[in-house]
């Protein structure tokens, strides 16, 4: 069974039908990064995984248990369901060592001790450790970005949601976050990845799910979706991220 299986499920925002009928499985140790055009549908599934969106129809299992039925309690699910965002939502009032050791001391009842070893491992794998005692205001987009990663590493989740975690990074900030991502990955981290960065997807995902408009055009490996696309929109798509880059 997989890990994270997305059954035919619906969400309208008012008179906006914003995911038709999305059914997607995700394996345990898989990357799949979800592309399209903004508006899309990309985002709201995401949301719609972690419980911050509730579905009109249709089923989210995780770890074979329905976690869109009544009464599931997402406070335990998004244990085991990290999300990242592109805001980075760090408290501005917490140090960067505060920030991470939080959830697990509050959440988990971890000691401070093993919270703040695991942090220092954390931080110093990232090529963080000298910004342990910083405040966010002191730190880069990039550097917010990967803090933001690591706090949700901490929980040690069993799948890691990234929602555009570069769009409101200056392009030479992008690169950094991406890194920490590719290690991620290869280290079996399962990753459900939002992104624009074409390049990127390229070298990080398992397969690639194109959305337009609510719902699933095409699912690919990396190679085919860039190479041979089996749809018309997703050519299209395409053609356009290529137009924009032989014109920068």
């Amino acid at each position: 069974m997989a890990l994270l299986q997305i059954k035919n499920i619906t969400k309208n925002f008012g008179d906006v039908v914003a995911l038709d009928g999305v059914s997607l499985d995700v394996e345990a140790g898989e990357v799949v990064v979800l592309l399209g055009p903004s508006g899309c549908g990309k985002s709201t599934l995401l949301r719609c995984v972690n419980g911050l969106e509730e579905i009109n129809s249709g089923e989210i299992i995780f770890d074979g248990n329905n976690i869109t039925a009544s009464g599931t309690d997402w406070r335990l699910v998004r244990q085991k369901i990290g999300m990242v965002f592109q805001s980075y939502e760090l408290f501005p009032h917490l140090n960067v060592l505060e920030n991470i050791i939080l959830s697990p001391k509050k959440v988990l009842k971890v000691p401070a001790e093993k919270a703040v070893r695991e942090a220092e491992t954390l931080l110093a794998r990232i090529g963080l450790s000298d910004k342990i005692k910083a405040f966010p205001r002191e730190l880069s987009g990039g550097q917010k970005q990967r803090v933001a990663i690591v706090r949700s590493l901490i929980m040690h989740p069993r799948i890691l949601l990234l929602d555009e975690i570069t769009a409101a990074l200056d392009p030479e900030m992008v690169r950094e976050v991406l890194d920490v991502v590719l290690k991620l990955a290869k280290g079996g981290q399962t990753l459900l990845i939002v992104t624009h960065e074409m390049e990127f997807a390229k070298v990080v995902a398992d397969r690639v799910v194109f959305l337009d408009k609510g719902k699933i055009v095409e699912i690919s490996t990396p190679h085919e979706f860039f190479n041979e696309p089996k749809t018309e929109r997703a050519e299209k798509f395409l053609n356009i991220f290529k137009f924009d880059n032989a014109n920068i």
